[in-house]
């Protein structure tokens, strides 16, 4: 089969559809699909992988705008490699691409059929936004992109009814996103919808090897790195520094933690809100407690994720979020959000969920979480058996496979009419 992804996001440039793209392809090439990644056009080479052609496309740098931009080049390039080399299924990942109706019938009649994995709505976006300035976050409308969706979100999430009316088959990340299509996007009764969760890379995210000299010399490593003792608990934060992730609620529920236990707080993520952070860390009382990095290599990521203690995660909004995934693959408990999607992976099992808002319920959870290390163990080992059960990309990519035959056994019965 050729299957043709059409995502906004392909390393080298990362981000959760990003990553769920590359590794989703990877998984499809190995089991004898031929896939073509049409992105948008960046700096820097795609890393290669055998069975996968990734075609960048020009696209006009306009928040919100670059989803019909995007989009046109999409479609044309579509038509360009079915003309030579037959396209069967076109996977559009919404809602960074936007087509109007007149392109969806030109892609399922002159292409193949279109399957549309929502990744999260606009419409969600701006609802975290909204709560991450009621909450008070930093900085919430200096930047373009978040001031283009706060005013911009109803006018594009008509692009979402079309994928929605016109695809195949629709594919939700989280049956939190499939309620939000529901509730808010007038999904037709008889629409063919099926959530399927992303999952990650088991051999990536690995937990911990106790035993290990090698291992415990890195551990040292890296609270020598951050100037802590082997007693100190850590915790990590992983995700972009924008307002909706939530790292100023986290900042302020760690003042809290920190009047308790020894502790030291690693935020890793891109964005232009670190210096805010960092200084609003300075206000707080946490300078030497708190350390923000721009970024790392993948592998430095999973080498954190395996050696922190904890990992925080208080986004006020996801599609699905991966993050929880990858520390709970790395044998690592999770605090998060008892919120949208993130309860449909983490429970008290596998870490804990706090209250919405609540920088106390936060603090109290995480403390809760540090008091005993032999549960954290516990509850790290029900986490990485969860995520090999019911998260993996193993099993994505049979999910996959599974709804790209459905759409074509039932391509010109819905995504033409």
């Amino acid at each position: 089969m050729h299957i043709a992804m059409i995502s906004g996001e392909y390393p080298p440039r990362w981000g959760g559809m990003g990553s769920t793209v590359y590794h989703l392809s990877s998984k499809l090439s190995q089991m004898g699909h031929r896939v073509s990644v049409i992105t948008r056009k960046f700096k820097g080479e795609a890393p290669a992988l055998n069975g996968v052609r990734v075609i960048g496309v020009p696209w006009t740098k306009i928040p919100m705008a670059f989803t019909r931009s995007y989009g046109r080049s999409a479609l044309n390039e579509l038509q360009k490699i079915h003309s030579v080399d037959k396209v069967d299924i076109v996977h559009l990942h919404c809602p960074m691409v936007s087509w109007d109706e007149k392109q969806f019938d030109t892609c399922q009649r002159e292409v193949a059929p279109v399957v549309s994995s929502m990744h999260g709505t606009w419409l969600g976006e701006r609802d975290g936004l909204l709560l991450a300035a009621k909450f008070g976050e930093p900085a919430v409308w200096l930047n373009p992109n978040d001031i283009a969706i706060r005013f911009l979100a109803k006018r594009y999430s008509n692009f979402e009814k079309f994928a929605i009316r016109k695809s195949a088959l629709v594919v939700p990340n989280s049956r939190a996103t499939m309620a939000d299509l529901e509730a808010r996007y007038a999904a037709p009764g008889d629409w063919n919808c099926q959530v399927i969760h992303w999952g990650v890379d088991t051999g990536m995210f690995v937990p911990p090897h106790r035993d290990s000299e090698d291992e415990a010399h890195k551990l040292r490593e890296v609270h020598r790195k951050y100037g802590i003792s082997e007693e100190s608990t850590l915790i990590l934060a992983v995700g972009r520094l924008a307002a909706r992730k939530g790292h100023g609620m986290l900042l302020r529920s760690f003042a809290r933690v920190s009047e308790t236990i020894d502790a030291h707080l690693v935020i890793i993520g891109r964005g232009s809100l670190k210096g805010k952070l960092g200084k609003m860390a300075e206000r707080l009382g946490l300078s030497g407690r708190v350390t923000i990095e721009s970024g790392m290599p993948f592998h430095q990521i999973a080498e954190m994720y395996r050696f922190a203690d904890l990992v925080a995660y208080p986004s006020y909004y996801e599609g699905q979020g991966l993050i929880p995934l990858e520390a709970m693959a790395s044998g690592t408990p999770v605090v998060t959000v008892n919120h949208g999607p993130l309860p449909e992976m983490v429970d008290e099992k596998v870490g804990a969920l706090f209250e919405l808002g609540s920088e106390k319920d936060l603090a109290d959870s995480i403390l809760q979480e540090c008091s005993s290390r032999s549960k954290l163990q516990e509850k790290g080992s029900e986490g990485r058996n969860r995520v090999v059960e019911k998260f993996s990309l193993e099993g994505n990519a049979k999910a996959f496979i599974g709804v790209y035959n459905q759409a074509l056994s039932s391509s010109g019965s819905r995504g033409n009419s």
